[in-house]
């Protein structure tokens, strides 16, 4: 069975963030750790060497693939900001009403900046994320 690439680590948060080459990227970075934080209740965590996540949870596929995985995150990538606040479900789809300038990923959403977002509707989409990861999977 293969190995989760991305996996939590103890590298620090504030120094990825702090190597981030525009400003405007720290900002959104620190203003997304404030929301995700108050949403989730938990403290972020480097997950692999560029993604910054909330809680967690252990997900197993019928396959019998499984690995623990961030409830909710974020990775300020150099074109976008990928934002992993979303099931990708169908059913879901009506969360995404009003959030603003985005693109869809499988699972994720991709903004160039966080003031191209609604933040009401972004965090009501990652407490609707949280609770559906949670009824499905359980809480940890």
């Amino acid at each position: 069975m293969p190995t989760n690439k991305t996996t939590e680590t103890k590298a620090s948060v504030p120094d990825f963030i702090s190597q981030l080459e525009s400003e405007q990227k720290q900002n959104d970075s620190n203003r997304l750790i404030d929301i995700m934080r108050e949403i989730s209740g938990s403290e972020p965590v480097m997950w692999g060497p560029t993604i910054i996540g909330f809680g967690k949870y252990r997900y197993k596929y019928d396959s019998g693939h499984g690995g623990e995985a961030p409830l909710i995150g974020f990775s300020p990538r150099k074109a976008a900001i990928s934002l992993y606040v979303f099931t990708g479900l169908e059913k879901h789809q009506s969360y995404l009403a009003g959030l603003g300038k985005f693109k869809m990923g499988m699972a994720c959403l991709y903004a160039k900046k966080l003031s191209d977002l609604n933040e009401d509707v972004l965090k009501n989409l990652m407490r609707q994320t949280i609770e559906y990861l949670q009824e499905t999977y359980g809480e940890r």
